[in-house]
C-alpha cells in the first residue's frame, strides 16, 4: 500500500514538473512570438492545464492527467519562493543609504496609499451590503498592488520605479500586521490577539537586527569559501541557503519571509559578491516566477467567469478605478507629474498575489463567506492576468497627457545618484591594478571585477572599489552596467575570454571604448577584429621599453628617445589593425557569397 502511495506521488510530481517545464520551454517562446506577455502566456497555460480547465476532464481522458495539474496546493511551496527570491533580487539592487534615504516614501506615502485605498474600497463595499468586518477585509487585500508583476516592469530605479517599488515595499511591510488586525476583528477573538502585534513587532525587529549585523560578518566569508572552489553550484547552493534562512527567520518570528529575502539581498548588496549572487539566482527567479504565475492561472474557472461575467467585470473595473485614483491624487500631491502619476497609478490598481492570503486569512476569521472569497479570488485573478496590458494602457495615458517628456523619465535608469560605474576594469592582477592606481592619479571613477576572492578581498581592505564577479558567464557581464559605462579595460590573462567578452561588449554597446590587453600581435589583431577600441601586445611594450632604456644608456637625449618610441608604437598599431581588417574582408567576402548563393 505504502509502494502504490509513493509510486502516485512520484507520478504526481513528474507529472507537474512535465506541465511546467513544457510551458516555460514551448508555450511561453510561442506566445513570444506573437508578441504576447509572458506573463499572460503563463497564468492563460495555467488556466487550461489546472482543476477548472483540462484537468475537470481527467475522468472522461486519463491521459490528460500527464499534461495538467490537478493540485494546485502542490505547487504553492515554488510559487512562493518565486516572490522570495523577487524581494531578494530587489535587495540586492538597493543598499542602507538608499533604503534610509526612502523612508519618508515608505511610511509616508506608501502607507498613506495603503490606508487610503482600503478606506475607499471598504466603504464601497459597505455601502453594497458587505458587514463593517467583512469590508474591512476585503478593502485591506484589494488594496495591494502585485509585486511580483509590476516590480519588473518598472525596476526600482527608474523615474517610475522608486516611487512605485516605496508603495509596494510598504504594501509587503504590512501584510502580517494586516492578518493580526483581521484575526483580531474575528467573532470569537479575544483582546489577546491585539496584545500579539506588538509582541510580533519586537521579535520582528530583533530577528531583522541579528540578520543585519551578522550578515555584514558572515556572508563576506560564507561567499569567499564558495567562489574559492570555482564551483558555480556551491556559490548557488550559499546564494539559496542565505535566502532560505533569512525567510525563515523572519516567518518564525511572524513577518513575512519576503521581508527577510529583502533584509538577506540588501546585505549581500554590501558586499563585493552582490552582482555574481543575482546573477546566480535569476534563472531560478524566473522559472519560480512562471510557477506563480501558473498557480494564478490555476484560479480561474472559466465557467464561473462566463456564468457572472457581469458583476466580475463590474468589480474588477471599480477596484481599478478606485485604486488609480488613490495613487494618482496622492502622487499629484507630492509633487509628481500628471502623466507620471497617472501611469503608475494604472499600472498600481489590480490586486496582488498576497490579496489571496488576505482573502484566505478573512474567510478563515468569518469575516467573509467562503462564496465571497471566492467571487473575489477570481477578481484578483482577472486583475493579475491584464496587469500588462494595464501597464501599457498606462504609458498611453501618460504619453497623450505629457508627449515626449514623459518617454525620457520612463527610460532613466540611473543609479541614486545618476551616474554610471565610471571606467569597468575586469581582471585585478598586476596590470589591472596599474591601471586603476592611474586612473585615480587622475580622479577618474572606476570599479574593478576579478575572479578570485583573495585578491577581491586584499583589494577592499586598500580601499580599491571592487567587487567579485567571473565574467566567463554572460550573465555576469549584463549585469555591469556597461551601457552607462565610460570604457571597458580587459586585463585579463585568458586569449580566448578577453576575445568573447569583447565581441559581446562590443555588439551590445557600440560606442564603448574597449582597451585590451594582448599576448601578442596575433591576439592583438584578434581583438581588433572582436571590436576593441586600442589593443596592446605585451610583447610590444616589453620591446618598446627595452629599447627606450638602451637608448637612454647611450647617451640619446629622453625628448628625442620618448617622440621615437611614441612613433615605433602608432606604426606597429596601425599595422596590427591593417592586418586585421586584410584578414576580415576575404571573410566578409565569403560570407557576402555565400549569401547571395543561398
Amino acid at each position: 500500500m505504502l509502494a502504490v502511495m509513493a509510486l502516485d506521488i512520484t507520478n504526481t510530481a513528474l507529472s507537474d514538473t512535465l506541465v511546467i517545464l513544457g510551458a516555460a520551454g514551448l508555450v511561453i517562446p510561442a506566445f513570444a512570438r506573437f508578441k504576447i506577455s509572458p506573463v499572460i502566456g503563463f497564468i492563460l497555460v495555467g488556466a487550461l492545464v489546472g482543476p477548472a480547465g483540462l484537468g475537470a476532464m481527467i475522468d472522461q481522458f486519463p491521459w490528460l492527467y500527464y499534461v495538467t495539474i490537478t493540485q494546485p496546493e502542490s505547487i504553492a511551496p515554488f510559487a512562493e519562493f518565486g516572490i522570495v527570491l523577487l524581494l531578494f533580487t530587489v535587495g540586492l539592487e538597493l543598499s542602507f543609504k538608499r533604503l534610509w534615504s526612502m523612508r519618508n516614501l515608505v511610511f509616508g506615502v506608501g502607507a498613506v496609499q495603503l490606508v487610503s485605498g482600503a478606506v475607499l474600497l471598504g466603504l464601497g463595499l459597505w455601502a453594497i451590503g458587505q458587514p463593517v468586518a467583512g469590508a474591512i477585509g476585503l478593502g485591506l487585500a484589494l488594496t495591494l498592488s502585485s509585486t511580483g508583476l509590476v516590480l519588473p516592469m518598472t525596476g526600482t530605479t527608474s523615474a517610475i520605479g522608486r516611487p512605485t517599488f516605496a508603495m509596494l515595499l510598504a504594501e509587503d511591510l504590512a501584510l502580517v500586521p494586516i492578518i493580526i488586525l483581521l484575526a483580531a476583528l474575528a467573532p470569537s477573538a479575544s483582546d489577546e490577539g491585539w496584545e500579539g502585534l506588538g509582541e510580533i513587532l519586537l521579535r520582528g525587529g530583533i530577528v531583522i537586527a541579528v540578520l543585519l549585523v551578522a550578515g555584514r560578518f558572515v556572508l563576506p566569508r560564507l561567499f569567499a569559501q564558495a567562489a574559492r572552489t570555482k564551483s558555480p553550484e556551491l556559490f548557488l547552493a550559499a546564494s539559496l541557503l542565505v535566502v532560505i534562512v533569512a525567510s525563515l527567520a523572519t516567518a518564525a518570528a511572524g513577518l513575512s519571509p519576503i521581508v527577510g529575502a529583502l533584509i538577506a539581498g540588501i546585505v549581500i548588496a554590501e558586499t563585493e559578491y552582490g552582482g555574481e549572487v543575482e546573477a546566480t539566482i535569476e534563472p531560478f527567479k524566473g522559472l519560480a516566477l512562471g510557477i506563480f504565475l501558473l498557480s494564478v492561472g490555476m484560479m480561474l474557472d472559466l465557467r464561473m467567469i462566463v456564468e457572472y461575467w457581469p458583476s466580475l467585470l463590474a468589480a474588477v473595473v471599480g477596484v481599478i478605478a478606485v485604486k488609480t485614483l488613490v495613487v494618482f491624487l496622492l502622487l499629484r500631491a507630492t509633487g509628481v507629474r500628471r502623466g507620471m502619476a497617472a501611469e503608475i497609478g494604472v499600472l498600481m490598481s489590480s490586486p496582488s498575489e498576497l490579496t489571496i492570503v488576505v482573502l484566505g486569512t478573512a474567510a478563515a476569521a468569518q469575516l467573509i463567506l467562503p462564496p465571497t472569497a471566492a467571487f473575489w479570488t477570481t477578481v484578483t485573478a482577472i486583475g493579475l492576468t491584464i496587469t500588462p496590458l494595464l501597464a501599457k494602457a498606462g504609458r498611453i495615458i501618460a504619453r497623450k497627457i505629457e508627449g515626449k517628456a514623459m518617454d525620457d523619465d520612463m527610460a532613466s535608469d540611473t543609479t541614486p545618484d545618476g551616474d554610471g560605474p565610471g571606467t569597468v576594469i575586469i581582471g585585478f592582477g598586476r596590470v589591472g591594478r596599474l591601471v586603476a592606481d592611474m586612473l585615480r592619479a587622475h580622479d577618474k571613477r572606476f570599479v574593478a571585477v576579478d575572479a578570485d576572492p583573495d585578491t577581491v578581498a586584499a583589494a577592499r581592505a586598500q580601499g580599491y572599489p571592487i567587487r567579485f564577479g567571473d565574467v566567463a558567464r554572460p550573465d555576469v557581464i549584463d549585469h555591469l552596467r556597461l551601457g552607462h559605462a565610460d570604457a571597458l579595460i580587459l586585463t585579463m590573462d585568458d586569449p580566448v575570454l578577453s576575445i568573447r567578452v569583447t565581441r559581446r561588449v562590443r555588439n551590445w554597446v557600440p560606442a564603448l571604448p574597449i582597451v585590451a590587453r594582448a599576448r601578442d600581435s596575433r591576439h592583438a589583431a584578434d581583438l581588433y577584429r572582436a571590436g576593441a577600441t586600442d589593443a596592446v601586445p605585451e610583447t610590444l611594450e616589453s620591446s618598446l621599453q627595452l629599447s627606450e632604456a638602451v637608448l637612454v644608456d647611450l647617451g640619446v637625449a629622453m625628448g628625442p628617445v620618448i617622440a621615437s618610441i611614441h612613433e615605433k608604437r602608432d606604426e606597429m598599431r596601425q599595422q596590427i589593425k591593417a592586418d586585421a581588417q586584410m584578414e576580415r574582408e576575404p571573410r566578409l567576402r565569403r560570407l557576402r557569397k555565400a549569401e547571395v548563393e543561398g
